[in-house]
């Protein structure tokens, strides 16, 4: 590198260092020091290796770029306006303010060039793992001998805190397992976290030793604050390696350049304060009294950005061009996939069941969910090692593994956690549409990837089954209680529990049509009859949330009873014994309170009327949140305790959910509101 190189790359540097500066100080908040010490790997990076279009963030074949230590979100949003994104300096000086561009943490949907919202720390890095899993999806399915239409890298810059959270060990040892080569971390090793020096809680452990016993390729920078060609050795290095992961060690110092407060924790978290903002410009060689200042040199250099960025995608384009013309049909499905677009066809065929015995709504999940694979080829997905049970594995779909990117299943491993955030990645990324499952009382292991996916509208699928008490004999460690309502509670989710077979068809149906929700679908481990008028009613049913399943003969009802999942067949009988007593009871099948919530006010009137104030609502799970349903006056059979191991019919006796009991609670709404 000659002399006046390595000079406009320090000029290059000093300006992501100092506008990443200025943005925290001037809205006084945010982390200043990871991009004082981050911004030479950055700068190489992006410079010298990141191949993306910043006059199109959406470019399919660009390489991905992930900010998982989103802390230093102001770093990204540097890097962003520098390089011509639609990031301006107005944008930079509004960091952190009502309506930005540039939210505290980046958030996909908000910011131009934002890859996925991160933050809580190790999500990124399981994004990324998620991104590399769908690109190599993806070639397999496109590319043609003599056609490369998939080809590009994902990196992650991860932190000290993102490499000590749970979900990255379990990210990368499946990465490494998959030997996931287009896949490459940077980590910024600046050995200090917000509460001080890394020593008091992660001192005893070899990041590059368990990186390297996971299967990753591990290389070290030593001088991560200095050593440019060092760093563009190592990530030409890590292209190189095409077999395995990589994760570039780069030894850095937070806050670099901060006269009082590098390499301290003082420089996490916090602005630097108006002085010490001038005396870090000083000892970076900048005019102290100079704001959100880039250098005419640096606005000409990174000019060729752009121009750069352009010229690949015209590339790309041109190669798309040859491929539609050899390959017609996979050019076609492409475009859709990357629309997000279905077949046109995708629901045609899918089983119906007839009323009488019928399987547990996994089985019937399972039956739907190959039905609808067979016409959707980007449909794929996993689960936790429970595939047996949660009934989810495609069929002939094979495995995707380190040697198979055709596979279409992916064996996660028990690793709940990085499994929601591997999908939300594969969202994130495009062209596939993932599902993930297992048990529901497991949720609770990827309930934050669940709200990532509801925060940034990423229609992932979860599969989780073992509904309830139901489970039995496994006990309350299995058993969920809680979930059902506490999921109900986060926003932009939908949960649905169906009732039967049909139900669950329409679920599946609506989950695949659902472009900006995630949605849960909460199956039984038991089997569950088949409803008489499930089959016609089902489809409307589900799509405004809750529908009149039976209607009692001899005029208006006396009393409504309302249920979910397997409790819908116990309303139904509870309604024909309360029929012999004289009482007319309308049973009302309510699969999904959030689409029934949106649903318009006729529709609620007429399957809940208002002056049908005699109710009962029952759900073998919290009766926290039915209060809204079931009205002051109403009767609500839920369970508000831990379960039990026992046989699951024996469970559901014991906690009340009997005919006998459903009656009595009738009886009693009835004369609560006389």
């Amino acid at each position: 590198m000659t002399t006046v190189e390595k000079s406009l790359d320090e000029l290059c540097i000093n300006t992501i260092r100092t506008l990443s500066i200025d943005g925290v100080q001037h809205a006084n908040s945010g982390h200043p020091g990871l991009p004082l010490g981050a911004a030479p790997m950055a700068w190489v990076l992006w410079q010298r290796h990141l191949r993306h279009d910043p006059k199109n963030p959406r470019w399919a074949d660009r390489d991905r770029f992930v900010l998982s230590a989103g802390h230093g979100s102001m770093l990204l949003y540097s890097l962003l306006h520098l390089f011509g994104y639609d990031v301006s300096l107005d944008d930079l000086k509004r960091f952190r303010q009502w309506g930005s561009k540039t939210p505290g943490h980046p958030e996909i949907h908000l910011t131009p060039g934002v890859e996925a919202t991160t933050g809580p720390l190790g999500q990124g890095f399981a994004n990324a793992v998620g991104m590399a899993i769908a690109e190599r999806m993806l070639a397999a399915r496109f590319n043609q001998p003599g056609h490369t239409l998939v080809d590009h890298w994902t990196y992650t810059l991860v932190g000290d805190g993102d490499l000590m959270e749970g979900i990255t060990s379990e990210a990368a040892s499946l990465a490494g397992h998959l030997k996931l080569g287009k896949l490459i971390a940077l980590y910024d090793s600046n050995d200090i976290s917000l509460d001080g020096p890394t020593s008091l809680a992660f001192s005893s452990e070899d990041v590059a030793a368990r990186h390297r016993a996971y299967g990753w390729h591990v290389q070290i920078v030593v001088d991560g604050n200095h050593d440019l060609a060092g760093l563009d050795r190592a990530l030409q290095a890590a292209k190189a390696e095409t077999l395995k992961p990589s994760l570039i060690i780069v030894k850095t110092t937070i806050g670099f350049g901060s006269p009082a407060k590098a390499g301290t924790a003082d420089a996490h978290g916090s602005p630097l304060g108006p002085k010490e903002v001038e005396a870090t410009k000083e000892r970076l060689g900048w005019d102290p009294k100079l704001s959100f200042h880039v250098p005419g040199e640096v606005r000409e250099l990174l000019r060729a950005s752009i121009e750069r960025g352009a010229k690949l995608e015209a590339e790309w384009n041109a190669r798309f061009a040859a491929y539609a013309a050899a390959h017609p049909a996979l050019a076609a499905e492409w475009k859709r996939r990357m629309a997000g677009e279905l077949p046109a066809d995708f629901d045609a065929g899918l089983p119906t069941w007839e009323p009488g015995a019928g399987p547990a709504t996994r089985e019937a999940g399972g039956k739907v969910e190959n039905a609808l694979a067979a016409r959707v080829p980007e449909l794929v997905g996993g689960d936790a090692d429970l595939s047996v049970s949660t009934k989810t594995s495609i069929e002939k779909g094979g495995s995707f593994d380190a040697a198979n990117g055709a596979g279409r299943n992916v064996h996660f491993g028990v690793r709940e956690h990085a499994m929601g955030a591997i999908g939300n990645g594969m969202l994130y990324h495009g062209g596939v549409r993932p599902f993930v499952s297992t048990f529901f009382v497991f949720s609770d292991y990827m309930r934050p990837a669940v709200r990532l996916a509801a925060l940034n509208h990423l229609p992932l699928i979860c599969v989780w089954t073992h509904d309830s008490v139901g489970v039995g004999e496994d006990g309350p460690t299995h058993q969920p209680i809680e979930h059902l309502a506490s999921l109900r509670a986060m926003p932009e989710l939908d949960v649905v529990r169906p009732a039967d077979a049909n139900e669950t068809a329409e679920a599946w149906r609506m989950a695949l049509l659902e472009k900006r929700r995630p949605t849960a679908l909460v199956l039984s481990r038991q089997k569950l009859p088949v409803l008489a008028g499930s089959k016609q009613k089902a489809r409307e049913g589900l799509a405004k949330g809750a529908y009149v399943l039976h209607e009692p003969a001899g005029g208006a009802p006396d009393v409504v009873l309302i249920a979910t999942g397997s409790e819908v067949s116990l309303a139904v009988d509870a309604a024909a014994a309360l029929a012999a007593k004289s009482v007319r009871a309308r049973v009302v099948s309510m699969p999904c309170m959030e689409n029934f919530r949106r649903a318009d006010a006729a529709w609620r009137e007429s399957v809940l009327p208002a002056k049908l104030r005699a109710r009962v609502a029952i759900e073998a799970g919290s009766s926290f949140g039915w209060r809204e349903w079931a009205g002051d006056g109403g009767v609500v059979l839920g369970i508000d305790r831990f379960g039990a191991s026992a046989p699951g019919e024996v469970v559901f006796e014991k906690y009340g959910f009997t005919v006998a009991n459903v009656v009595a609670a009738a009886e009693r709404a009835i004369a609560g509101t006389r």
